[in-house]
């Protein structure tokens, strides 16, 4: 209410009513409103003159109403009391008006219908109603504040006069129009009666006897007043009638209309009516001044035209210069609807014209340059054709569609015919470096279909292949799926019954035309016609060197007869189309056994570790026995320390492929030495140039310890990997811009980094972030993007290797063409780190002195009680390989020494010292005093050696824990 107490005074009255009626609306939660306010003349009247959130479908019932109707607002104004109507009904009709004809259709049921009075002078009240959603009904609170703001608008409306005019102005307005009045608008050419309607208290007056101008209208309808008037229009006019003076007041402007009235003797006169609504000073309606002329004569000769252009022939359409459709014939009606569903609508909004390019544009064109227009459109069924033109008039514009299907068919299939001489003379030349193309069976199936079945029109082909002793199917086109399954394997090689062999068996193309003679000649093929819906056949025999290897089988939907010519070309294709099919099965032999060694040379499954879990991807590019020679490793080492490698061998081809079988054994191999990264690489880089001067790979390699959460890597050319973090951060690790394997001179150099707890690392091959449509910078970023998105969504990296698996899919799916082929093989390497938490970790200084062993045998057996790994065997055996361990470095090394216990998957014991020198097993004879101790040690562990470190070395050992496998 503050804001509608602070609408300045000097707005209009209907900016007030609209004002007050959106915050009401607002304030309530309403779907939306009405204001009606008593009318002039014509008595018991209410009408519109604010709405708001309504569409216009909904509003037009309302427009007016009968006061004393049982609608909400009638009760309201009449009652002066709230009303509540929980279904929301059509009004109350008023002569020659029908709300219930009107009503929107699909309403959705139970929406509320509240009213409340809007108080005048006297008896003369108004409504402010709110439409309310279905199953919602106001309370007091809701009731009482549009009580509040009916009341405001009754206080703001009085001064104004609409709904009480002053004395002064009613007796100005009794004595004539005065400066407010202006002369009805004047009928050129025929005689014309000007009336007068006085709205406040109905009276009817003209300025001469209607009847002089009217012929045979009742003298005395003026004495009855609107009421009397309206009960001679012609049943069909009046609600357009009386919608154009509705309309008119409400506008507080002019309007126009032409309708029938009932003469005395029953007969009906056609009129034309133009009127102008008076205000008074405030703006309200107070009259309404027309002119009234007989346009009989002028409407009959239009009937004639009408008449004429209703049953014409050719479709015609008059629009007005509102673009809307005036007048449609019978003709017009069958291509676009009945003229009672399209008259009034926009030319270009009739669904049958949607196809018919820049049919706005080139009607204002038409009209702005005043000079018909004319050009053919598709019909509405997709099968026929018009010719629309487009005349210009004074009143819009006029279509006339004239039929001219026949007379486009016959340019088409002149066209066509022209058309498919020229494809045919081009065919074999396309056809022949198409197939010449071709490297699979698939690729030659469809160089058939594209390059074959448009010119010949056909509409089906199936390809076969020799499979034994039967025929089965290799591609096929124009043929459900129940079909080809019901084909596939029928047919016996070498059985003439059928028309494949009996191709096969001539050596010429077989045409059968009609299912009728295909039946005659081989009835075993029934169901087939019957399933296959063609009706005629050309198959193929495709034959080489004396070898069948298959048919070719192209059909048509409708019987014909296949001419001299195209017989000839078949007779040429099939021995095109045999030929790049035996190129094609040797092609597919290669690439399977291409695809086969690339397979077998990668992981068959990555280990599962609890430092890290892994995922992997490897999309080869589809290049046929062109293999790749990407590879991604996952290797276990000392101390529940993880190697992660990828590599990529440079080119393509089964020599690239043997590289890179032989760099990933090189890599395993050096990985049980314990060398670090750069060391790795530097092997690998002797080992690559020994292979050729063209031999090149690119390579990271990487080992990631769980103890001190440390990454140590080197890259030979390789881009660098992604780490993702918790927070959903993503940083590429700083590589050094080594040279690849081959042409790389060492030392590389080695980088370290300390990777956060349950962080993400990708690493990749440059065939998945970088393509001929995308750089690799933009890859790359695209990678970080997906990985930030899924740590996000997460919150941390997937310790499942199911989740880690999906996480490695959708990153592939995403970075990788969803269809085309790759230019270059793609791998992914996903590894998410699992730090070894520091209660499975101990690590104790021993002294230099013989005592060490009985001290570290005494810590093993006090930190494995603590583990709970109490099994006598182990302890026993842990123990002594401790013992053993020390007393070897006692004997033979330098300190300072130190012991360390990792519980992982498996328990693990490392003794560290000073000195570098690396211990052997040898064989001692039965007279040495040493030279066991290693041996005793391997016997006892499941595998032992020696890493060297920055100070020194450690010799460890690792065991099986109880239960594990």
């Amino acid at each position: 209410m503050r804001l509608l107490e602070a609408v300045a005074e000097d707005r209009r009255d209907v900016d007030v009513l609209l004002t007050a009626l959106q915050q009401a609306v607002a304030e309530v939660r309403g779907l939306g409103g009405m204001v009606h306010l008593p009318g002039g003349g014509m008595s018991g009247i209410l009408y519109l003159v604010a709405d708001s959130g309504l569409p216009e479908s909904m509003t037009r019932p309302w427009l007016i109403i009968p006061a004393r109707g049982a609608a909400p607002p009638s009760r309201a104004a009449r009652d002066d009391a709230i009303t509540w109507q929980p279904h929301l009904a059509p009004p109350d009709p008023v002569p020659g008006r029908d709300p219930a004809s009107l009503w929107p259709s699909r309403l959705p049921a139970g929406i509320g219908h509240l009213a409340v009075p809007i108080p005048g002078g006297g008896k003369r009240r108004g409504a402010l109603s709110v439409l309310f959603s279905p199953g919602e009904q106001p309370g007091a609170a809701e009731c009482a504040f549009l009580d509040e703001v009916a009341a405001w608008v009754s206080g703001r409306l009085r001064a104004s006069g609409i709904l009480n005019p002053s004395p002064a102005l009613l007796r100005a307005l009794e004595s004539g129009p005065g400066s407010q009045a202006v002369d009805p608008w004047h009928a050129e050419g025929a005689p014309s009666v000007t009336y007068t309607w006085d709205l406040r208290t109905g009276e009817l007056t003209c300025d001469r006897p209607v009847e002089e101008v009217l012929t045979g209208i009742d003298p005395e309808v003026m004495v009855g007043g609107i009421e009397a008037w309206a009960a001679l229009i012609h049943p069909d006019d009046l609600p357009g009638a009386v919608t154009g003076f509705d309309m008119g007041i409400q506008m507080r402007g002019g309007f126009q209309d032409e309708y029938r009235i009932r003469r005395q003797d029953g007969t009906y006169l056609w009129i034309e009516a133009r009127a102008r609504t008076i205000t008074d000073a405030a703006g309200a309606p107070v009259k309404v001044i027309g002119t009234l002329r007989d346009s009989s004569d002028t409407h009959t000769a239009a009937e004639s035209v009408g008449r004429a252009l209703r049953h014409m022939s050719d479709g015609f359409v008059s629009v007005g210069t509102d673009w809307r459709i005036g007048f449609l014939n019978e003709a017009a009606e069958e291509l676009f609807g009945p003229a009672g569903d399209v008259a009034g609508a926009l030319l270009w909004d009739i669904p049958a014209l949607h196809a018919v390019p820049g049919l706005e544009q080139r009607c204002r064109a038409t009209v702005a340059e005043g000079e018909p227009a004319g050009f053919d459109v598709p019909g509405p069924d997709g099968s026929s054709w018009h010719h629309l033109r487009l005349v210009p008039v004074p009143e819009g514009l006029t279509l006339y569609i004239t039929d001219t299907t026949e007379r486009h068919l016959r340019e088409v299939e002149r066209a066509d015919a022209e058309r498919a001489a020229a494809e045919r003379a081009a065919l074999v030349q396309r056809i022949t470096r198409e197939l010449a193309e071709a490297a699979t069976a698939q690729d030659v199936m469809a160089a058939v279909a594209d390059g074959v079945m448009a010119p010949l029109g056909a509409t089906g082909l199936v390809m076969l292949g020799v499979t034994g002793d039967r025929l089965t199917v290799i591609g096929s086109r124009g043929y459900p799926e129940r079909f080809i399954r019901l084909l596939d394997g029928t047919w016996e090689l070498g059985d003439t019954t059928n028309p494949v062999g009996y191709a096969l068996h001539t050596r010429a193309p077989l045409c059968v035309s009609s299912p009728e003679e295909m039946l005659e000649s081989y009835p075993a093929t029934e169901k087939l016609v019957r399933e296959g819906g063609k009706a005629t056949w050309a198959f193929l025999p495709l034959a080489v060197s004396g070898r069948e290897i298959g048919a070719a089988v192209i059909s048509f939907g409708r019987p014909r007869a296949l001419d001299e010519d195209e017989k000839t070309l078949l007779a040429a294709l099939s021995g095109l189309i045999a030929q790049a099919l035996e190129r094609a099965g040797l092609y597919d032999e290669a690439t399977t056994r291409a695809r086969t060694l690339q397979r077998s040379l990668l992981p068959k499954a990555l280990p599962e570790l609890p430092q890290v879990t892994t995922a992997a991807r490897y999309q080869p590019a589809k290049q046929g026995a062109d293999v790749g020679g990407d590879w991604y490793d996952v290797i276990p080492l000392s101390a529940a320390r993880v190697a992660l490698v990828i590599g990529d061998v440079m080119g393509h081809g089964m020599a690239e492929a043997a590289i890179m079988g032989g760099l990933r054994t090189a890599v395993r191999t050096l990985s049980e030495l314990d060398l670090p990264p750069d060391e790795i690489l530097s092997h690998l880089n002797d080992i690559v140039g020994t292979m050729g001067n063209d031999a090149f790979a690119t390579c990271l390699y990487g080992i990631y310890d769980p103890v001190t959460r440390r990454l140590s890597y080197a890259s030979a050319g390789h881009p660098p990997p992604a780490v993702a973090h918790s927070d959903g951060t993503v940083d590429f690790l700083p590589v050094t811009p080594d040279p690849p394997l081959g042409v790389a001179t060492p030392p590389f150099e080695a980088l370290e980094t300390l990777l956060p707890a349950d962080s993400l690392l990708a690493l990749y091959s440059d065939g998945l972030v970088e393509s001929k449509d995308r750089d690799i910078i933009t890859g790359m970023n695209h990678l970080a993007e997906l990985l930030s998105q899924s740590m996000t969504v997460s919150a941390t990296a997937p310790t499942d290797a199911r989740d880690l698996d999906t996480l490695c899919a959708t990153l592939a799916s995403a970075l990788l063409p969803a269809h085309g082929a790759l230019s270059d093989d793609a791998a992914l390497l996903l590894a998410g780190t699992h730090p070894l938490t520091a209660e499975n970790v101990s690590e104790w200084p021993l002294p230099e002195d013989p005592m060490a062993a009985g001290q570290a045998r005494e810590l093993v057996r006090s930190q494995l009680t603590e583990w709970g790994l109490t099994d006598e065997d182990l302890v026993m055996t842990t123990e002594l390989l401790v013992s053993e361990l020390v007393g070897n470095v006692i004997r033979h090394a330098c300190g300072p020494i130190r012991l360390r216990m990792l519980r992982s998957r498996t328990l693990t014991c490392e003794v560290s010292d000073a000195s570098l020198t690396t211990p052997h097993i040898r064989h001692a004879s039965a007279m040495d005093e040493g030279g066991r101790g290693l041996q005793l040690i391997s016997a006892l562990c499941q595998r032992w050696g020696t890493r060297h470190t920055r100070t020194g070395k450690s010799i460890w050992t690792e065991q099986p824990l109880p239960g594990s496998q």
